[in-house]
Order: structure tokens, then sequence, then C-alpha cells
């Protein structure tokens, strides 16, 4: 798959990530909002139906006392004579008290005449009286509404009538959760209130406030304010079914990424793997050629017979050996890391010997480019549990990379040094003063296929494996490693390995 089509599927993946977030997150406050608006709603709607029955409650303490006062007064006259009970025809009801002497009035009775007008004529007058009461009907509201402003706010809603109709109404509206209340003064004044309500801060400013008796003069008006400590788990428990879905496009959005990364590790690992055997196939035919070229010139009598003719035959096709087994390692180091684990031979190997015998093999190749290798095995214990192929070519990767990083200015030296430190280990040093390595480069060069820039030098080749496959065997061994280096002045690797114990 080409690399461009890999960006292609990312962007489309990505927009349609986006905008499945979009969607839910929009949905989700919208449906938040909805809630909101509809818990405002009912609470509103709730509180004002407390007010209104405070206010009819109210309204039916004076009425009650306004008709025990008009009971006790008719009792009074109906003691003093006969009382008659009259309905005119438009449904208008009446009483008729005549006042006198039981014996006077009954004589009336018998002048059943005079009486029918004397009915006529009291029709005609509780007619008019009650035109006039229904003039002093709004008289007498006023006056109701001008003492019950005088009551006490205690009395006229007290805290337990007041919390009972609240809960009522909050019910009666599907708002079954818990609320604490307050009645306040005009001026902020609390009256009474719950024990768990909240003055002042956030929870006073979010707060329900509903007048009471509106009717009231203004400086003389209360407020009722509810508060609801638990609003936003009533608010989102609307939309917790909206988590498993973000919780599933998050499982999704992840997997989607671990895809993407290794679509591109897998498509530049395929990349160093073809460049790898095209090179390979290269550095392969090199050493073949002059080994076989070699052998034909061992057919011929002439050279034979030539005893330093036969030691440069004998020498090239040394070295030509040793450059295909290089290869061959290189081939190894690959298969490893594709198995991602080293299946090692451990043994115990004298470090200082092993490395003496690779800086023997590999001074040729620093003196052919004018440089100088040297070696200082101070280390007195230098025993050590390695595989020894693998830990030869550790010291080899890193004595060849100083001298590909070399400074075409400056002679190389390279130096490689063991030293027994605390703790019973053993620090191996391989320094050299070549190119260096920048800050940002350093605390990558141990990853796998990472390269360190050199800029417009073409002659160095490889394929980021090198170092990797040093800090793996380092690490297989026990051991641990770090590189110190300063740009344009040199290189340190250092490898701490664990001492065979005694």
């Amino acid at each position: 798959m080409k690399k461009s089509t890999i960006w292609f599927l990312t962007l489309i993946m990505a927009i349609t990530f986006m905008g499945l977030l979009y969607v839910q997150i929009t949905y989700m406050k919208n449906m938040v909002k909805m809630r909101d608006d509809q818990f405002v709603e009912n609470v509103q709607r709730s509180l004002y139906g407390v007010s209104t029955l405070l206010a009819q409650d109210e309204a039916k303490y004076f009425l009650d006392e306004d008709a025990a006062r008009i009971e006790s007064s008719q009792l009074s006259q109906s003691l003093g004579g006969i009382r008659y009970s009259i309905t005119t025809p438009s449904g208008v009801e009446a009483d008729l008290t005549i006042k006198g002497d039981l014996n006077t009035i009954s004589g009336l009775n018998q002048e059943r005449g005079d009486l029918n007008d004397h009915y006529k004529s009291m029709h005609e007058s509780l007619k008019g009286q009650y035109l006039y009461q229904k003039g002093l009907l709004n008289e007498v509201i006023l006056e109701i509404l001008s003492r019950s402003s005088n009551r006490p706010i205690q009395e006229r809603a007290d805290s337990s009538v007041v919390n009972e109709y609240i809960r009522r109404e909050l019910d009666n509206n599907g708002l079954s959760l818990p609320y604490e209340y307050a009645v306040v003064s005009r001026n902020g004044a609390v009256i009474y209130k719950s024990a768990g309500y909240v003055i002042g801060g956030k929870a006073d400013d979010e707060s329900f406030v509903q007048t009471l008796f509106p009717g009231d003069p203004v400086n003389r008006l209360n407020y009722l304010r509810v508060q609801f400590p638990t609003k936003e788990d009533y608010i989102i428990s609307s939309v917790r079914f909206m988590i498993p879905s973000f919780l599933f496009t998050f499982i999704l959005l992840v997997i989607f990424l671990y895809t993407i990364i290794v679509a591109f590790r897998q498509k530049k690992l395929t990349e160093m793997k073809n460049d790898f055997i095209n090179n390979m196939t290269h550095e392969f035919k090199t050493p073949i050629s002059c080994i076989s070229l070699a052998g034909q010139m061992l057919n011929d009598d002439s050279v034979r017979k030539s005893p330093s003719m036969m030691q440069h035959i004998s020498n090239v096709i040394n070295d030509e050996t040793k450059r295909l087994r290089f290869q061959v390692e290189k081939v190894l180091q690959m298969s490893m890391f594709e198995r991602q684990k080293a299946a090692l031979r451990l043994t115990e190997v004298d470090a200082n010997a092993a490395i003496d015998n690779i800086i023997n093999t590999f001074k040729l190749k620093v003196e052919k480019y004018g440089g100088r290798l040297t070696a200082q095995l101070d280390a007195e214990d230098a025993i050590v549990n390695v595989d020894e192929m693998h830990f030869t070519n550790v010291i080899f990767n890193l004595l060849d990379n100083a001298v590909k990083y070399r400074r075409e200015d400056d002679p190389l030296q390279l130096t490689a040094s063991t030293e027994q430190i605390s703790g019973n280990r053993l620090q191996i040093t391989i320094s050299d003063n070549g190119i260096g390595i920048k800050k940002d480069d350093l605390k990558k060069i141990f990853e796998k296929f990472y390269r360190v820039s050199t800029g417009n030098r073409h002659d160095v080749k490889g394929f980021g494996l090198g170092l990797a496959y040093v800090k793996k065997m380092v690490t297989e061994f026990g051991g641990e490693i770090r590189a110190e280096s300063e740009y344009n002045v040199g290189t340190k690797f250092i490898i701490i390995l664990p001492l065979i114990k005694n």
C-alpha cells in the first residue's frame, strides 16, 4: 500500500471520528439543556403552586374568621324575633328577621293579605340591599389584604406547612429529588430555613425564588427560596446512556490509531528489508567475486610457484571471507530482531582477551584511514558471563561506527578500555574523536531503525540496526549501556556488565 493511500485513509477516518464526536457532543448538550429547561419549568410551576396554596389558606383563615363574626351577629338578632329565609326568583338568598313581641308577631299571621303585600315590598328592599352589598365586596377584600400583611410571616406560612406543600407540588410535577428551602424577607434576611440550606455562595445563586403573598405591600414582601443539592446529578442522569457510546468511540479511536501506527511501521520495515536485501546482494557480490578471482588465479601454475603471490592471494581470500562473514552477521541480527528473542549461549569470557583479539583484527582497518586504535585493558578481573559471538559483534559494531562517523579533517583516535568499578562490575569504554552526536539524536540512537543524519556524507551506509542490536545484547547480558557525546568533538560509549562472582 502506498504511503499516500495510508495518509488518505487516515484523513478520512479522522474526519469521520471528528464528525461522530461532534454529533454525540451536540446531542448530549441539547439533551442536557432540554432537561435543565424542563427542570426549571417544573420547579417554577411547583413553587407557584405552593404560593397559591398559602394564599388560599390565608383567604380561608379570614373568611372563616369573618363568617364566625357574622354568625355570632345573626344569632344575637334572631333571639329578638322570628327569622324567615327568603329566596328570590333570580337565586338570591336572604334572611328576614321580624323583631318584637311574639304575641304581636303571631297576630300578623292572621292578617295574611297584609303579609303578602309586606313580602313584596321586602323583596324589593332585599334586591337593593344585594346591589349595595356587591358594591361593598371589593372594600371588604381590600380590608382583608390590609389586615393579612400585618400578620407575622411565621403564622401566615408555617414552616411545616410550607415543607409539606413543596414536597406535594414537586411530586405532582415529577420531581422526586431532595431539596432545601428558606423563607427570606425583602432585604435578604432569613426568617427560617431547613437544616441543609446553604446561605451565600454558588448554591444561593442557583436557588429558585418565588414571591409569597404577591398582594402584600412592596416593603413587606417575603420570598421562598429552594435549593436542589443533587440537581447536577439529576440533569446528568438523562444523558448517562451516552457514556457507553463515548467509551466505544474512544476504543475505536485507539484501535484506529494503533492500526495506522502499525501500518506505517510495517511499511517502513518492508522498505528497510527491501533496501537491506538489495544492498546485501550487492555486498555479497563483491567478496564472492574477489574469492572467485583468487581461486581462478590459484589455477595458474606461475602463481602457485610465487610465494609472495600466494601470500597475497591468501590475504585477499582471508579478508574477503571476513567481510562476507560480517555481512552474514548483519542478516543474523535482523533475523534476531524479527524473533524478538535471542538464542544465547552464555559462557565465561575474559573481556580483556576478547577485546584485545578484536582490536588486533580491526587495527588494520583503522590504520587504513590514517587513524590510530589503542587499548587500555586495565581491569584486573574481567570475567563476564556473555555469548562470545554476540559480545564480539557488540564491540565490533561500536568500533565500526567510530570509523564510519570519523572526521575527514582530523585523524581518527579510537580507544578501547576496561575498568573494574564498584558493585563487582566491569566498565568497557569505546571513545573516539569523530563527528559526535547532537543532543536531540543522542536520546534516540538506540531505537530500532533510527539513523543519525550525516549531512552530505553519502558513503555511510546502514539501516539503524547496529546500536539497537548493541543495546539489546548488552541488556540480554544483564548489563547497561549509555552514550556521551559532544557534536564535532567525539563520542564515548560506556558498557557496564556484571562480573562473575567467585
